[in-house]
């Protein structure tokens, strides 16, 4: 009686074999299918074209300043999204609603809106841009612009993913902790992150991966100069509106490769450290 009732209460959904078999068809569908199509583009392509393709100096350049960029960018957000989960969790502020609002914003904002808010405030002309340029400080028209844009999109995935986390919480830990003599920064190091690990790790590879993907809200501020400030996914679209549909698929192949394999060693990562935790 006992064991029937523990199933029927970890079966919310009736039928575990529709609802799985739902599951695998809708993924194949909308991501399955989309993807094997830039395999079955590129297997098109001789190998040396492909290579040739995604190992040419301007694609190497590109790639280099997407991966760097949104890495630079996800560790950024990792840091001040803990402190600004932190802030809002631990502390009763007057304005928490619109402070709320205000990190939500990127989600709904339209990344082309983003992107000229951006360029319009650190441009030299901008209120940003002068007030940088008398420290010669140039954010605009260049990778710095892209390292703000991704900044920008990339915070609100840390924030909400660390944000829970900290509100579940028992305090009563960090309590016995100092009564114990530990210091506050002990605390920190050895209690609270241990236990916000992997959902900081989890908020860095969000970050990461939105930062991968980025188009709308960089292209108006990155310059996109060629070797410079140029990203993949701008590469992409210059290769497209050139007609060469085979050397866009073959490095969006690439792309999709690399993300996916970071990504991949994140979530290992991820998993490491919770079974760490967990023991």
């Amino acid at each position: 009686m006992v064991s029937s009732l523990r199933f029927r209460q970890s079966s919310v959904i009736p039928g575990f074999g529709l609802t799985f078999g739902f599951t695998l068809f809708y993924l194949t569908l909308i991501v399955l299918v989309p993807l094997s199509g830039l395999f079955i583009r590129a297997s098109a392509m001789h190998w040396q074209a492909f290579l040739a393709t995604v190992t040419s100096p301007r694609v190497m350049a590109a790639y280099r300043i997407s991966f760097g960029i949104a890495l630079l960018a996800a560790l950024v957000n990792t840091l001040f999204g803990l402190i600004v989960a932190w802030v809002l969790v631990r502390y009763r502020l007057p304005f928490k609603k619109i402070l709320d609002a205000m990190i939500d914003l990127p989600f709904a904002l339209p990344t082309s809106v983003a992107g000229i808010a951006l360029s319009a405030l650190y441009a030299p002309e901008g209120w940003m841009g002068k007030a940088l340029a008398h420290l010669h400080i140039h954010l605009a028209f260049n990778a710095g612009g892209i390292a703000v844009a991704l900044i920008f999109v990339g915070l609100p995935f840390v924030v909400r993913t660390v944000e829970p986390v900290l509100q579940d919480m028992d305090k009563e830990i960090e309590e016995a902790a100092a009564g114990l003599g530990a210091s506050r920064l002990q605390t920190f190091t050895r209690i609270i992150l241990p236990h916000i690990a992997p959902a900081l790790l989890t908020g860095f590879a969000m970050a990461f991966a939105r930062g991968l993907g980025e188009y709308g809200s960089v292209i108006f501020i990155a310059g996109n100069m060629p070797m410079v400030s140029e990203i993949v996914p701008l590469v992409i679209i210059t290769r497209l509106e050139q007609y060469d549909y085979a050397g866009a698929t073959a490095i969006a192949l690439t792309m999709l490769l690399a993300s996916f394999v970071l990504l991949l060693a994140i979530n290992l990562l991820q998993r490491l450290g919770r079974e760490r935790a967990g023991a």
